[in-house]
């Protein structure tokens, strides 16, 4: 199995274990004389076998993901260390820009505010850390479909 079908199976049970969640809440009470929906038994035992599922699969993940060389110096894991950096300064960078580019002022009676930070270096540190979020995200999906889980 590549990586990247273990990473896409790990996917897919979080989005089944959601929808088991959500029907065994609906079956925890009913009202007196009714009958809950479905079974809870059976929903709960299919939750704890994708968990034990879902255990195995990030346990492989994280095995394969630390022994897997990105580039000469770092592991998968460093890599997607980096890029979830890289992702939380875009975001504070974003909101940045967009303190620096709010309109305040809504007639010429009102005080005036002066930016203390550039829009435009803002937006230029945006540019710089969005491609090298591309970057190493790109070689981390193509790496996903080469290097087999351990």
């Amino acid at each position: 199995m590549k990586l990247a079908e273990a990473l896409i199976e790990r996917a897919e049970i979080q989005k089944r274990n959601g929808q088991l969640i959500k029907r065994i809440n609906n079956c925890a009470k009913v009202l007196e004389g009714d009958q809950a929906p479905e079974e809870h038994e059976g929903l709960i035992a299919a939750y704890e076998m994708n968990m034990a599922r879902f255990l195995e699969l990030i346990q492989r993940i994280n095995k394969t993901n630390n022994q897997t060389p990105f580039d000469g110096e770092t592991s998968i894991t460093d890599a997607i260390a980096k890029r979830d950096c890289i992702g939380l300064r875009i975001k504070a960078y974003r909101e940045f820009y967009e303190a620096a580019t709010a309109r305040d002022r809504y007639s010429r009676n009102e005080i005036r505010t002066i930016r203390c930070i550039d829009p435009g270096e803002m937006q230029r540190n945006i540019d710089m850390l969005s491609k090298e979020y591309r970057e190493i995200d790109t070689k981390l999906q193509a790496l996903n479909w080469s290097v087999e889980l351990s």
